[in-house]
């Protein structure tokens, strides 16, 4: 969510991230936003949503911009966006590795995790 509204705040940032916006600030980096499953998924499906929505709308120019922007702690820093979306999206796997390793150790399966299953085959004939 944060690094979302920061995208949103951007000089020209898409309209797609605006619904995003609305939402409330998270307090602390873990804080409970959720106190069930189910409105959890759905709102992780309608973030979803928005984050793909909004991919689709960035441009090659978009990517080489600068963004300014303050950390948590009120730092603050210039880089560019591309990098941005690198960490943005990489960070996202590992909190899912997290989740994973914790459910695994709750004794659920968790199936297959490696990327490269959802890779399609190239046929070379």
């Amino acid at each position: 969510m944060i690094w979302l509204k920061r995208f949103a705040a951007q000089a020209g940032g898409q309209a797609s991230l605006q619904a995003v916006v609305g939402l409330p600030d998270p307090t602390s980096l873990d804080q409970i936003l959720h106190d069930n499953l189910p409105d959890l998924s759905r709102q992780r499906s309608w973030l979803d949503a928005q984050i793909i929505h909004w991919i689709g709308e960035i441009s090659e120019e978009d990517l080489s911009r600068t963004l300014s922007y303050r950390n948590t702690k009120g730092a603050s820093f210039n880089r560019r966006l591309s990098c941005l979306l690198l960490h943005f999206f990489n960070h996202q796997t590992h909190h899912r590795g997290q989740v994973s390793t914790l459910l695994a150790q709750a004794g659920m399966a968790v199936g297959v995790t490696d990327l490269f299953t959802l890779i399609p085959e190239e046929n070379n004939s």
